[in-house]
């Protein structure tokens, strides 16, 4: 935003300080209709350009980053404009309606919107040479409007050098924006990354945990049956040892999940909506983004999940509201769905059962059931 704000100020206060002042300060002095007319056409075309040269910029920043094709209708028609300004000026100076001191600086803002685009689309060598060439083409309308030698000599080396300035201005701020994208993508692939590589550990975690044991179940269950198939007592004892290995390997299987992953309120609501829309049930959720302890968002993104999973199993509803809302030392998640059935169930299930274990550690509590017709609402309080 700073780097488009710049830009644009950019251009308009050069038109408000180069152009306009110096047009209408000749014009003073030669109040003559011709000379108005000319000014005010030279004014007029300078304000075109300001607004024609910010539209084209900021679709050859977009080009410069990656984002889109480069804008040569734009561009063309910026030069189109700047042909047009250099001529009315020239026909104003043949009429005396703007003085010679001041024809320099008009003639750099008429260049600078048309540079600051053309600089984004080439490379910045390529650029310089051929924007100092513009310098010839200017000389050629001022020459024959009797402009001093020395002026039209002065005018081309001031577009020369002006090709530098706008490459600062304009292709620097495109540089930054760029090294800015650049470091986003960064982020964004590291974290994939991270997320790859935790999956990847907790599938060598998970495999460390139930592979032995697995395959341990897999041989006392076979020895197991051999031994029965032959009348053996020892067959008891082989199933004996696969029922403590199992629950040993749960037990196990327990903590690795425990460890490695706690709820994230962000990516539980993200989850919930595209597992209910997916099924047909439209999700909204307002509240904020930021502002909860880490244990917070793991405990309401429990409950998130757990509401979701009771909408899909239970009731027809066909629309969910998930509100969160952080005031004073207490975050409120409100669940609510207008799926409850004719007949709700008053046994409460063992998942919110669960939930509010694991609130009531946190000293929170939850409360669920009907909140008027059709409606089933959960809400979850916890202390920030």
């Amino acid at each position: 935003m700073q780097s488009r704000l710049m830009w644009r100020c950019s251009i308009w206060f050069l038109f408000l300080s180069w152009d306009v002042p110096f047009i209408l300060e000749g014009l003073r002095h030669e109040p003559l209709p011709l000379p108005l007319a000319l000014g005010a056409a030279t004014v007029v075309t300078g304000a075109v350009q300001a607004f024609q040269g910010n539209k084209v910029h900021r679709a050859a920043v977009d080009h410069y980053l990656g984002h889109a094709e480069a804008p040569r209708r734009g561009l063309i028609t910026s030069g189109a404009l700047c042909a047009l300004s250099l001529a009315l000026l020239a026909g104003l100076r043949v009429a005396h309606g703007i003085a010679d001191p001041t024809l320099l600086l008009v003639v750099l803002y008429i260049m600078l919107p048309f540079g600051m685009t053309y600089c984004l689309l080439l490379p910045p060598r390529t650029f310089l040479w051929r924007f100092a060439l513009l310098g010839i083409p200017v000389v050629a309308v001022f020459g024959p409007a009797g402009v001093p030698g020395a002026q039209l000599i002065g005018m081309a080396i001031g577009v020369a050098l002006s090709g530098t300035y706008a490459l600062l201005v304009s292709r620097c701020g495109a540089w930054t924006l760029s090294v800015m994208w650049e470091s986003d993508r960064a982020r964004e692939t590291e974290a994939r990354l991270a997320v790859a590589e935790e999956r990847l550990r907790f599938g060598r975690d998970m495999h460390d945990v139930l592979g032995r044991n697995l395959a341990v179940i897999a041989l006392k269950a076979e020895l197991a049956v051999q031994l029965a198939q032959r009348g053996r007592p020892e067959a008891v004892a082989q199933m004996v040892e696969v029922q403590r290995i199992a629950q040993e390997s749960q037990k196990e299987v327990r903590e690795v999940v425990r460890g490695y992953r706690e709820a994230d309120l962000g990516v539980e609501i993200e989850g919930a909506r595209g597992v209910l829309e997916a099924a047909g049930i439209g999700c909204e959720y307002s509240g904020p983004s930021e502002g909860l302890t880490v244990e917070v968002q793991s405990a309401l993104g429990w409950v998130v999940r757990e509401a979701t999973t009771n909408v899909l199993r239970h009731g027809d509803a066909r629309s969910v509201a998930i509100r969160l809302a952080v005031g004073g030392r207490t975050a409120t998640l409100v669940v609510e769905n207008d799926g409850l059935p004719e007949r709700p169930n008053t046994t409460p299930g063992s998942g919110l059962a669960g939930l509010r274990e694991r609130l009531s550690a946190l000293g929170g509590t939850l409360e669920a059931g009907p909140a008027g017709e059709g409606l089933f609402r959960l809400t979850a309080e916890v202390p920030r």
